[in-house]
């Protein structure tokens, strides 16, 4: 258009969606071979100082929060809206235009027409019956010509790249949110503590959780070989004013709470114990934390109780041996394995009951992203957007009647034409069989 500016024509412009684009994937290609938010020592270790320092001014090691980067995705969002804002007008009256106002002479000269005789001079009802038979929304126009009915479907197709463009600026929406407000972090929580604080991942900057995490308790299985199986977290969350809610997590079963998502990803196996003696007096369960060859104090009970030696398999113990005393009596030893359950005489009678394994601490990944469902609703858009561009088009047809005893019909669609053709042969045998 003439009275276009320059600017506006610049961020309306397809080749600078096409820049943007090409920047956005080569970027992210860039953002997925370098590690992301990692120590500068990383990057001079693997690349080179040189090479670290370049990372580290293009804030390459941040790609995805660099000011480039979401100046690129600015970019492209103002070039959408623009680009949309432009042409949106010419598609809204090309799917809402009475499409009985075209001239009869314009119809007589499109591509895909056809004549059909008539025995006798024909009612436009007889033909509006038959093209609403076939789902098609009709208008109609009378002039001294003759009478124009039109019908198209499909229309609204053309609203997909719209919805497309409009599912793009969603989910950069969602992300922006999710980048700003939520977090990424990580944190290793042995068994039997409390934190109320996880690790931002990179510069590992605490990051408060606005709750307690604790850890009651970590199991793992292990396959002949030594390698991890599985491995399963008992933790508690810990909130003021609530009650305290336990779960367990696994691989794929996270723990969400508060829009805060915690992953099972990792463990670390520790050299310390930990003890579980259950009171023969009224069945009360008291955990202690034994290191190793250290001795572990029940004062109320006058118990003391330590590992003095234990078996391992790679970097697990599988057994245990127990030095156990209580009060006066002469000490007692045995092996437990691991996670295993012993009873021990006591003076009292009744044997204290005790279990003892490894200590772990449970790896998690912590992850908050309040913008995600804006990003789900983004590419949930985008796949009908794309449905609607790719799979859906608009189509017309003209019957022009009242010019002696033919019937004039012409068709068009903005998509999929050999497949409009098809339908056109087949409404046009319709046509030919009803007015014949």
């Amino acid at each position: 258009m003439k009275d276009k500016n320059s600017v506006w024509s610049f961020f309306a412009s397809v080749k600078l969606a096409l820049f943007t684009l090409s920047a956005i994937s080569i970027t992210a290609i860039i953002g997925t071979v370098i590690p992301q938010n990692q120590k500068f020592g990383l990057y001079a270790q693997q690349y080179g100082d040189t090479a670290a320092q370049v990372i580290k001014v293009l804030d390459l090691h941040d790609m995805y929060g660099s000011w480039w980067f979401l100046g690129l995705l600015g970019l492209l969002s103002a070039n959408i809206i623009i680009c949309s804002i432009d042409r949106f007008p010419t598609a809204w009256k090309q799917m809402t235009t009475d499409q009985s106002g075209i001239a009869i002479a314009k119809i007589e000269k499109m591509a895909l027409s056809h004549r059909i005789p008539a025995r006798e001079k024909l009612s436009p009802d007889e033909v509006k019956t038959v093209l609403k038979n076939e789902g098609w929304k009709l208008t109609t126009k009378t002039s001294d010509d003759g009478t124009v009915i039109a019908g198209q479907k499909g229309n609204w197709s053309r609203m997909g790249v719209y919805l497309v463009h409009t599912s793009m600026l969603v989910i950069f929406i969602g992300a922006m949110i999710g980048h700003f407000f939520g977090f990424k972090a990580s944190v290793f929580l042995p068994e039997t503590r409390v934190t109320d604080k996880v690790y931002a991942a990179g510069h590992r900057s605490p990051i408060d959780l606005g709750f307690e995490l604790r850890c009651d308790f970590f199991t793992i299985d292990f396959y002949d070989n030594g390698m991890a199986k599985k491995y399963v977290s008992g933790l508690t969350v810990l909130e003021d004013g609530k009650a305290p809610f336990s779960t367990e997590i696994a691989v794929n079963t996270p723990l969400k709470h508060n829009g805060i998502t915690f992953y099972q990803a990792s463990y670390e196996g520790y050299k310390d114990f930990v003890f579980k003696l259950t009171d023969p007096a009224d069945g009360t369960v008291h955990t202690f934390i034994a290191p190793f060859q250290e001795q572990v104090e029940w004062k109320d009970k006058d118990i003391v109780f330590g590992v003095v030696n234990a078996e391992a398999f790679r970097d697990h113990v599988t057994r245990i041996k127990i030095w156990f005393k209580e009060g006066n009596s002469e000490p007692v030893e045995f092996w437990v394995d691991d996670n295993g359950i012993q009873e021990v005489a006591s003076v009292s009678g009744a044997p204290y009951s005790l279990q003892a394994k490894q200590m772990y601490a449970t790896g998690l990944q912590v992850a908050k992203d309040p913008g995600v469902w804006l990003v789900y609703l983004g590419f949930f858009m985008m796949l009908a957007g794309l449905y609607f561009s790719f799979f859906t088009s608009h189509k017309r047809v003209w019957i022009v009647t009242g010019q002696g005893r033919e019937v004039l019909v012409a068709g068009s669609a903005n998509k999929n034409k050999e497949g409009f053709e098809k339908n056109f042969t087949t409404l046009t045998d319709k046509l030919t069989d009803k007015l014949a």
